[in-house]
């Protein structure tokens, strides 16, 4: 699916999501997860890596079903910018009251570990950005995160 690069689209993308993750018969709580995880990382590129640097383009969202797996892709030509570069808040950040918590800085972090794998490329214009979500019920118990 191309989108342009518009936060006018974001309901685009999640229909997308929760299209590719009931046929791959995903539960809901890993649905929902997927679609935190890219209306965060989608909001981002539009936001950051386009209109942000002035410029425009397209959002392109792929996505493969396996046995095992379904992997979402999100490839954009905005600048270059690895989510997993990000500061991630600690434990001590975590458990802080929400008054006491500078704005901010939850999006990615929820993104990056509400999956089973987050994978980031540059590969010459276009940043790739992998999502993969298990399709059984026995998820690998490493809390998600990055590969």
């Amino acid at each position: 699916m191309v989108l342009p690069a518009s936060v006018d689209v974001l309901g685009d993308v999640r229909r997308f999501i929760k299209n590719a993750a009931e046929q791959a018969g995903l539960d809901g709580k890993s649905t929902y997860n997927l679609q935190l995880a890219l209306d965060e990382i989608v909001t981002n590129v539009i936001l950051y890596g386009y209109e942000a640097s002035g410029l425009t383009g397209n959002i392109v969202l792929k996505s493969d079903r396996t046995e095992e797996s379904l992997v979402i892709t999100l490839e954009d030509t905005g600048i270059a910018y690895d989510p997993r570069t990000r500061e991630m808040p600690d434990e001590v950040d975590l458990s802080k009251d929400l008054e006491d918590r500078p704005i901010g800085g939850l999006g990615i972090f929820l993104a990056i570990n509400g999956v089973d794998e987050f994978n980031y490329e540059r590969a010459g214009n276009r940043n790739i950005n992998t999502f993969t979500v298990y399709r059984s019920r026995r998820r690998q118990q490493t809390g998600g995160g990055s590969s």
